[in-house]
C-alpha cells in the first residue's frame, strides 16, 4: 500500500497527548487537576500545597474538555484516513488503468495521476491505414466507481456507459464505434502507444444499452474488464496500522 500519511508521526504525538489527559480526566478529573498547575497556578490549600477539590461543576467541565479533545483527536485520525484513502484509491485506479510509476504524477494521484478528459468522447472515424488496440475498459452504468469523485474533471456517471483510460498521449486518438453485434474501441495511430504516467478516462455514451454485446479492438480481439475502487475506510485504517 502507498501511504500518503505523510503527518503520521506528528499526528500520533498530537493523539498520545491527547488521550495522555483526556482518558484520565474522563475517569477522574481530580487525578489530573496537579498536571493543570504545570501551566498554570491553581487555588490550593496554603498549608499542604495540594490543589483544593473539584466541585461538581468543574468536574462536568473538564470531563465535557477531556470528552471533546477525544473527539477532536478521532477527527483528526478520520481526515487523515480519508486523504489516504482518497490518494491511495486514485493511485491504484491509475495502475489499473496502466499507468506506470512516476515520482512527480504519484505525489497527488488524484491531481496529476487520473482524471477525466477533456476533448475526446471516442467519436468520429479512423482514418490511419492501421490501428493500435485498447486494453481495457470500465462499465460505470448500473456500478459507480467512488475513486470518480475525487479525480479532476470526472466523468459524470449519467453520461457515460463506459469508460476508457489511455495514456495522456494517445486518449486523443480513441475511435468507439458501435453497431448492432458489438462495440469497437481502438486507438488511430500507426505507433504503439509509449507508457505513461498519466491516465485520462474517456467516457463513451452508448447508443442503446450494452446488453451482450462484446468489446473488442483490433482484429475483433476482446477487452479486458476492470473494476478498480477504493478501498474501505477499515481497510485502509488496517494498512495504515499494520504498514501492510
Amino acid at each position: 500500500m502507498r501511504n500518503y500519511w505523510a503527518l503520521l508521526p506528528a499526528i500520533a504525538i498530537c493523539v498520545g497527548l491527547i488521550l495522555l489527559y483526556a482518558v484520565p480526566t474522563l475517569v477522574n478529573p481530580q487525578w489530573t487537576s496537579s498536571l493543570l498547575g504545570l501551566f498554570k497556578q491553581l487555588p490550593g490549600s496554603e498549608e499542604t500545597g495540594e490543589p483544593e477539590q473539584l466541585t461538581g461543576q468543574q468536574v462536568r467541565a473538564r470531563r465535557m474538555l477531556a470528552g471533546a479533545l477525544v473527539i477532536g483527536a478521532l477527527a483528526l485520525v478520520g481526515f487523515n484516513v480519508q486523504l489516504n484513502r482518497e490518494a491511495n484509491g486514485c493511485y491504484q485506479a491509475a495502475k489499473a488503468w496502466g499507468a506506470i510509476d512516476g515520482k512527480e504524477k504519484d505525489a497527488d494521484p488524484c491531481v496529476d495521476k487520473i482524471f477525466g478528459a477533456f476533448m475526446n468522447d471516442g467519436g468520429g472515424k479512423a482514418d490511419e491505414k492501421t490501428q493500435q488496440p485498447v486494453l481495457r475498459y470500465q462499465v460505470v452504468q448500473g456500478k459507480r466507481p467512488k475513486y470518480l469523485k475525487f479525480v479532476q474533471n470526472r466523468p459524470k456517471y449519467d453520461e457515460a456507459n463506459l469508460l476508457i483510460g489511455l495514456g495522456f498521449n494517445c486518449f486523443s486518438d480513441l475511435v468507439v464505434t458501435e453497431s448492432d453485434d458489438k462495440i469497437t474501441a481502438v486507438i488511430d495511430e500507426t505507433e504503439p502507444c509509449p507508457p505513461d504516467a498519466q491516465i485520462e478516462l474517456i467516457p463513451v455514451k452508448l447508443k442503446k444499452p450494452l446488453g451482450d454485446r462484446p468489446i473488442v479492438t483490433v482484429d475483433d480481439k476482446p477487452l479486458n474488464r476492470i473494476n478498480p475502487d477504493m478501498d474501505s475506510w477499515g481497510k485502509v485504517l488496517k494498512k495504515l496500522v499494520t504498514g501492510g
